[in-house]
């Protein structure tokens, strides 16, 4: 079989009727340029603190990515033959036989954001020029070793290549911090900052619960079995982020409820969850009443808080225990907003000052729900398309089903959520296209005149973003101002 070319058309995703395209380009060539602020992520801090090169293709490219071996596995592919490491312990797989046996399924990817990214990556940052395959897996293979080995394409090296301006990881209430320490004290001037995200000690549900409560108090130095002390350890390490950076907290609870329990009521809700046997309504109602203790301390210290709920986690049991989690094995939920918010909203959503994001996998929240929430509370803002619908089709009913009502002004931008760092630049470039192509359509539709869809465009792809995250006025400023 002839090897294909891979080239990259210049029209990808742009509107198919000829006028309506000549917009989209002219949109599209005002933002490509832009600097890419990443404000929600899940890179490794420890790539930028070490600068360490990367290893191979299989390691950089496929074993961290659900987004590649969830589709592998549904056709029966194991995941150890993909050198996707076991929980607790490394990968036995040959990282080429992997990269083989990937390449023999990448027909698999046809027509899904997979393939736009990764075909991204390896014409734009690795500069093939012929498709990926099978017949072309050892030249890969090889040729991406080859440029792994080199200076130019070290985390740094590449930060700087692909114009990041801010990039933002997410740790857990235990971490130490200490990658994000040593980025600062080497001198680099790559921004990279953390996020908070308490969940391991919010969800008594959660696996490790016992075991991140002992640390988070050892840490802290705080009696975290009392619930003065526990909310004090909260505050504390909310300080530690901030002082490495953070703007912004984040929330992946299995809904959106929150709740407004009275003083004694939280006080009794903590004892309970801390007991062997917690029962599931307990530990559903505690992680509600959090997210209303997460916004009370965000009107304290700036941080802005970012909720990402309905997903059902590690659906199956097997990979689980086996991997550990996120695994590929998340299925969205329906999710409730309106109800659901209510609580934290009578409390605290008039407060200008509160910065709340929403996320959702239940696209049918969008006109219904989200839409009219972020079109009436000063404090809240829509995130962009998530995770399963982070695609050109998500994409475009994000904006189909939320303009009408939220505006463009009441959502975010775009984040690109992943843990594939040299996917960045794709899925950014896949977002600019995609709101180009939306606004060129409104501009032929006589529904924008072309300058506003041009300074919209900008809007989408650079202001909104450091403007919702508040990346110009870090949260330690907001708190000095407010004291």
């Amino acid at each position: 079989m002839a090897v294909k070319t891979l080239k990259l058309d210049e029209d990808r995703l742009f509107p198919a009727d000829p006028g309506t395209r000549a917009v989209a380009r002219r949109l599209y060539a005002e933002v490509k340029a832009l600097p890419i602020v990443s404000p929600h992520g899940h890179t490794d801090p420890s790539w930028f603190s070490t600068n360490a090169p990367f290893a191979n293709a299989t390691e950089l490219l496929l074993a961290p990515d659900h987004y590649l071996f969830r589709m592998l596995y549904s056709q029966g592919v194991p995941l150890e033959a993909l050198g996707v490491p076991l929980a607790g312990g490394p990968s036995s797989a040959d990282p080429r036989a992997a990269w083989r046996l990937f390449s023999k399924h990448w027909r698999l990817f046809r027509g899904t954001p997979s393939a736009i990214w990764l075909n991204h990556v390896f014409a734009e940052v690795f500069g093939f020029d012929v498709a990926f395959g099978p017949e072309t897996a050892d030249l890969y293979f090889d040729r991406v070793g080859e440029a792994l080995a080199t200076e130019a394409f070290r985390p740094r090296a590449l930060f700087d290549r692909f114009n990041i301006e801010l990039l933002a990881t997410t740790e857990g209430p235990t971490d130490t911090l200490d990658h994000h320490h040593a980025i600062r004290a080497s001198g680099w001037k790559g921004r990279v900052v953390t996020a908070y995200r308490p969940d391991p000690v919010i969800d008594a549900e959660h696996e490790a619960f016992a075991g991140s409560l002992r640390r988070f108090g050892e840490i802290t130095g705080q009696d975290v079995w009392s619930w003065r002390g526990y909310l004090e350890a909260h505050r504390l390490r909310r300080q530690d982020f901030t002082a490495a950076g953070a703007t912004s907290t984040d929330h992946g609870h299995p809904t959106a409820r929150t709740s407004d329990l009275s003083p004694s009521d939280t006080e009794a809700l903590f004892q309970r969850i801390l007991r062997p046997e917690v029962s599931a309504a307990d530990a559903e109602l505690f992680r509600a009443q959090m997210l209303t203790e997460m916004a009370r301390m965000s009107l304290d210290d700036g941080l802005v808080m970012q909720i990402h709920p309905g997903s059902f986690r590690n659906h199956n049991r097997l990979l689980h225990s086996r991997f550990g989690r996120d695994k590929g094995a998340d299925i969205p939920t329906r999710t409730d907003y309106v109800a659901a918010l209510k609580p934290l909203l009578d409390r605290f959503g008039n407060e200008p000052d509160l910065g709340l994001i929403v996320f959702t996998l239940d696209e049918s929240a969008y006109a219904r729900e989200l839409a009219p929430l972020a079109g009436h509370y000063p404090c809240l803002k829509l995130g962009p398309a998530w995770w399963f619908h982070d695609s050109p089709e998500g994409m475009r009913r994000f904006r189909e089903q939320t303009t009408e009502t939220a505006g463009f002004y009441n959502t975010v931008g775009f984040n690109d959520d992943t843990r594939a760092f040299l996917s960045i630049p794709a899925r950014h470039d896949v977002a600019r296209r995609v709101d180009c192509a939306f606004l060129a359509r409104l501009v032929a539709e006589h529904r924008l005149d072309e300058d506003e869809a041009a300074e919209v465009a900008h809007d989408l792809a650079y202001r909104l973003v450091k403007q919702a995250y508040r990346l110009d006025e870090p949260a330690a400023a907001l708190r000095s101002a407010a004291s």
